[in-house]
């Protein structure tokens, strides 16, 4: 007798403001790092903003380095590129307030990674990783959260491709397969969850969706006549990033790795 199972992954998209929040980090990092491969950087993102307003972004953390710490700039131009460049929105990447708290990194942490030679060189936190490869897709990774992946990626694209009018930067995305012995074998349920305007209807954002992103993005072969696909399931999206919902650096990882998947 065949085993079957259901899992579901998600992701979300640029503009989601966890992942937003994501970006800045990184920027924040890839500004540091060129100048001092020595340095240590501990840093964390906020971002919060409300209708009619700029918005605010916190940048918070340990950054201990030589080199100048001038991101201000890269900062605003990773969220103007998200798509947060108007106040209408609740964000505007060109206005917003940015506020920093940092310091260097803790002394008694220091000592914890500092050696006098590389080979005991220590670490300044502890955790746990894993990875492995799958043969379930080419680029080695899970069904559910690589095809999760891909619908917000082409959803970014067609906001940044200006095909619609009616998009916004926010998106979430969630996908259940069907698994038989080991194998995804259909496409049970699709969730999309795009933000947009006021001037467009449920049923042609629906249209749409399904369309020209779901059907674009998931093979044939895994489609049938039963797959469930809900876009926008609790109404209109209309207020959401950091006006619809509060951002933070680390709040999706479980979407920056295999989906839950183990």
């Amino acid at each position: 007798m065949s085993k079957r199972f259901q899992f579901t992954s998600e992701s979300v998209s640029p503009g989601h403001p966890d992942k937003m929040c994501d970006q800045l980090s990184d920027t924040v990092l890839d500004t540091v790092l060129p100048s001092d491969k020595h340095a240590r950087v501990a840093c964390e993102i906020l971002v919060k903003g409300k209708k009619d307003n700029p918005g605010q972004v916190v940048v918070a953390g340990e950054i201990s380095t030589s080199a100048p710490l001038d991101f201000e700039e890269k900062i605003r131009n990773v969220i103007t590129g998200i798509g947060y460049n108007s106040d209408e929105l609740g964000f505007n990447g060109e206005s917003c307030e940015i506020t920093t708290f940092l310091n260097q990194q803790s002394t008694d942490i220091k000592k914890g990674v500092d050696r006098d030679s590389v080979k005991k060189q220590g670490a300044g936190d502890q955790g746990l990783m894993f990875g492995y490869a799958t043969n379930e897709t080419e680029v080695l990774m899970p069904a559910p959260i690589y095809y999760a992946h891909r619908l917000v990626e082409k959803q970014a694209l067609i906001l940044k491709d200006k095909s619609v009018d009616w998009i916004r930067p926010d998106a979430k995305s969630q996908i259940t397969f069907l698994y038989e012995d080991g194998k995804p074998i259909l496409v049970d349920t699709v969730v999309l969850s795009t933000q947009h305007n006021e001037n467009i209807s449920t049923d042609k954002i629906e249209e749409f969706v399904i369309n020209q992103i779901i059907k674009e993005v998931i093979p044939v072969k895994y489609l049938h006549p039963k797959t469930k696909y809900f876009v926008n399931p609790t109404g209109s999206f209309i207020e959401g990033g950091p006006m619809g919902d509060c951002g933070l650096t680390g709040r999706k990882i479980i979407v920056d790795t295999y989906g839950g998947m183990a």
